[in-house]
């Protein structure tokens, strides 16, 4: 990790950190949970690690500032491709907005499928609703803007894209991202364990249904 850490205390027994990327979040994510599993004793009373944007939360520190002076001098790696467990979701890839994202990228609609399919994504963090990840990996060239005027109700696995991001819709819900696809994957169970499909540190590798 090559930005500094800003620590932040939260309470009596939080600590919010913050960093400049997705991909330093996703470092300091790993790295906290690495450090738990191996017995740090920093880390003992550790109830939550919550990543999000640009920061990681540290919930059940006991001494949230001497922890935040220890971080200071940790040294974080890089996330490994091939690291943390895999799922696939098959898609098809007919969504409304599939001829919109093909004009920005600058290829056929028939190509859309291709790029998003040989993209290696990671969950970076959950949120917005239960069972929705926030998937990293896009290069920056196929960023994209949200709709101009965002949809009143976006059908349940659709795969949908908007900045750095791209996202599978638990359920309906209104939404503004530009829908390339759709999965009859359940994202989101209250009866399975674990219920979310998606976790962060998960890696995404979406396939054409039926290919």
């Amino acid at each position: 990790m090559t930005g500094a850490v800003r620590a932040l205390p939260v309470g009596a027994e939080a600590l919010l950190l913050e960093v400049d990327s997705a991909a330093e979040v996703a470092a300091l994510h790993a790295e906290v949970l690495r450090r738990r599993a191996a017995g740090d004793p920093w880390l003992a009373g550790v109830r939550d690690v919550v990543p999000a944007a640009r920061t990681v939360l540290i919930d059940g520190v006991a001494a949230p500032e001497a922890l935040a002076a220890r971080i200071a001098g940790w040294q974080v790696p890089p996330v490994a491709a091939g690291e943390g467990p895999e799922v696939t979701v098959p898609v098809r890839f007919d969504g409304p907005d599939l001829a919109e994202v093909a004009g920005r990228w600058g290829v056929a609609a028939g190509e859309v499928a291709g790029i998003v399919t040989g993209t290696p994504f990671r969950v970076a963090f959950c949120g917005f609703a239960p069972g929705f990840g926030y998937l990293t990996g896009l290069p920056e060239r196929f960023h994209l803007p949200r709709r101009a005027t965002p949809r009143t109700a976006v059908p349940a696995g659709s795969l949908a894209l908007a900045g750095e991001y791209a996202g599978v819709y638990p359920r309906s819900s209104p939404g503004g991202w530009q829908l390339v696809g759709r999965t009859d994957a359940v994202l989101w169970d209250p009866g399975r364990e674990p219920a979310a499909l998606f976790a962060p540190g998960v890696r995404v590798r979406f396939v054409e249904a039926g290919a």
